[in-house]
């Protein structure tokens, strides 16, 4: 791996162990309304922000919602996981607790809502060794392309070029890859059925973070 000064993580399924929380808020969700989950229904929307993840909800079911209702119901069904119970992956915090101390510039690039992803950084003790956190709120497009790395890229005062982006779903190393980041995909059970894709299309391909101490 060329020698990077920045390390864009992802949070969900790349250092949070928190897909699964996801997986269940989504069958709840549509439950309610009763819609059975479709198979594609979570591998389309994992890459989005939470209002291209609404818009394309209510227009993919018909529903009456309005997009800020959705959103709404998501962060409330996810927020007291997030500011409660949500671990981190196994060696993840060794790795980034190692890479500060090397003194590697931090940040998060996350599809999820500042509201969650602030308390769970501060509950695993990430939140003050980050440079900066980054959301795809805060971006045009979602992980599919570079837009949410180069954001937290300019943050860390560094060029895509200087910086690894560490990602857990294929969307995410496309984007890194095109931006011109060094892209690392991380294992999570969740993906599995693009597993070869995500391994071939990486630069680096790890199934723990205990691979890199």
């Amino acid at each position: 791996m060329r020698d990077c000064r920045g390390m864009i993580f992802d949070l969900d399924g790349t250092l949070l162990d928190s897909m699964g929380v996801w997986s269940q808020i989504d069958v709840d969700f549509l439950a309610k309304r009763g819609i059975d989950l479709p198979e594609d229904y979570q591998q389309a929307v994992t890459p989005m922000g939470a209002r291209q993840a609404a818009d394309y909800t209510i227009e993919r079911f018909h529903l009456p919602d309005t997009p800020e209702m959705l959103m709404e119901e998501w962060l409330s069904m996810a927020y007291e996981a997030y500011s409660r119970d949500i671990p981190l992956k196994p060696y993840a915090y060794e790795y980034v607790e190692k890479l500060y101390r090397e003194g590697k510039k931090l940040a998060i690039a996350t599809s999820s809502d500042r509201y969650l992803v602030l308390p769970a950084l501060e509950i695993t003790g990430l939140l003050p060794i980050m440079t900066s956190v980054v959301t795809a709120a805060e971006v045009s497009r979602g992980k599919g392309f570079p837009d949410i790395y180069q954001r937290a890229a300019e943050h860390l005062g560094l060029r895509a070029s200087d910086c690894a982006v560490y990602e857990d779903i294929i969307e995410g190393i496309r984007g890194a890859k095109a931006g011109g980041f060094l892209a690392v995909g991380v294992y999570e059970k969740q993906n599995e059925e693009n597993y070869q894709q995500i391994r071939a299309e990486s630069d680096l391909y790890i199934h723990s973070f205990r691979e890199l101490l």
